[in-house]
């Protein structure tokens, strides 16, 4: 690209985005809308804009340990890769697909065919651009995700700054990440617990079922480390579970997510009215018109860029629960450090955090974000900070 061409974007985009981004120092929960646009003042006369090139590639994750939760247990996770070139600059994006989402790699490829960016000649234009995109067809929210992802990443290298810059967030200013401990025999909790505790402040357990207490005093033969824990729907008697809920509280557990069936509010907010640890939704989650009628059902929520299609609606999802008195966690699935980097970028200031994806897998093929006295830290990098370890293919 021409260079003054080139710094002629990136000044006319810094000056749209100084118009609205968000001072430091400012609450944040009055912005909910984060284009970054400046139709107008874009434009070059006389000269034919690029446009955005959309590719993808399908990568398997290896986890390091089989991975069990409520109801199934895996060994991999399937991605998709995404790339958007502009201008010579690209940007990075991924689909997360463990099998509760509904996604494959073969949907998630018949999306991303029928996205047409040529229409677009401003990366910038966020806003306009992900509506098209949600617009294309219903769910299919790891697939919208992983375009959103790749557009906030080269958009943000056009401008030449980092998101968390530009949300006027502290990147340092974060929650300790948790660390995610699978449903297992004791020998081997015991085994990821003693790999973990000295990363980590604080530890995910993943319970749901007959074995909850084993688990959780496995755990407690190694470490008194604060505990969070995710049943993932696994609980459905109300008065059992608030029974869990007491005694895990006794065991060092300070939050609970998702402790019963997703659709059974009611019963929720009976539990959380009542629950001595805070309690977050996750499975009852997804995008950000359901945010409203969770209040008061849960105390707070765990947003995940692979349910809610990617960083636009994910701030915005912060702002509003924030703005309607609830606590707010950013989570991920097994995820590269693409997403996890994406993730990084926007969850300065919140309650708590589990980004520990990419720490599971032992082919991750990004890097980005590191893992600093257990926190997830973002890197000072342009867009969401990531850049390939090794080639990948990307293709249309």
């Amino acid at each position: 690209m021409n260079y003054k061409r080139r710094e002629f974007l990136k000044t006319a985009a810094a000056s749209a985005l100084a118009a609205i981004v968000i001072p430091a120092q400012a609450k944040h929960s009055h912005y909910l809308n984060t284009d970054i646009s400046n139709t107008d003042s874009i434009k070059i006369k006389h000269q034919k804009s690029p446009t955005m090139k959309l590719s993808w590639t399908p990568y398997n994750l290896q986890l390091k340990h089989t991975f069990t939760i409520s109801g199934f247990s895996r060994t991999t996770t399937p991605v998709v890769l995404t790339r958007i070139e502009y201008d010579g600059i690209v940007g990075y994006g991924e689909a997360s697909l463990p099998p509760y989402l509904g996604e494959s790699q073969a949907s998630v490829i018949d999306f991303l065919k029928r996205v047409d960016l040529s229409g677009f000649n401003d990366p910038t234009h966020i806003e306009e651009i992900i509506h098209y995109v949600d617009s294309i067809a219903l769910n299919n929210t790891a697939a919208k995700a992983s375009v959103d992802i790749a557009l906030h990443d080269l958009a943000g290298k056009i401008i030449g700054a980092p998101w968390y810059k530009m949300y006027g967030l502290d990147k340092t200013d974060v929650p300790d990440t948790t660390f995610t401990i699978g449903i297992d025999t004791d020998e081997v909790v015991r085994e990821k617990t003693l790999e973990a505790k000295d990363q980590f402040n604080i530890l995910k357990v993943k319970v749901g079922g007959p074995d909850d207490k084993r688990m959780i005093s496995a755990i407690r033969s190694v470490t008194d480390l604060p505990l969070s824990v995710d049943a993932n729907q696994g609980w459905t008697d109300r008065l059992q579970a608030l029974d869990m809920i007491y005694w895990l509280k006794e065991q060092g557990v300070v939050m609970v997510e998702q402790p019963m069936p997703k659709n059974d509010l009611d019963s929720i907010a009976r539990l959380t009215e009542v629950s001595p640890l805070p309690i977050f939704a996750d499975e009852s989650l997804q995008r950000l018109n359901d945010i409203e009628r969770l209040k008061g059902v849960f105390s707070g929520v765990n947003i995940k860029l692979m349910k809610c299609t990617g960083m636009n609606e994910a701030f915005k999802m912060r702002n509003l629960a924030e703005a309607l008195g609830m606590k707010v966690m950013m989570g991920c699935m097994t995820e590269t450090s693409c997403a996890i980097s994406a993730a990084s970028q926007l969850y300065s200031g919140m309650d708590f955090a589990d980004l520990d994806g990419a720490l599971l897998i032992s082919n991750d093929c990004f890097d980005g974000a590191v893992l600093e006295k257990g926190k997830v830290i973002a890197s000072d990098l342009p867009g969401i900070g990531v850049t390939p370890n090794r080639e990948l293919n990307f293709s249309r």
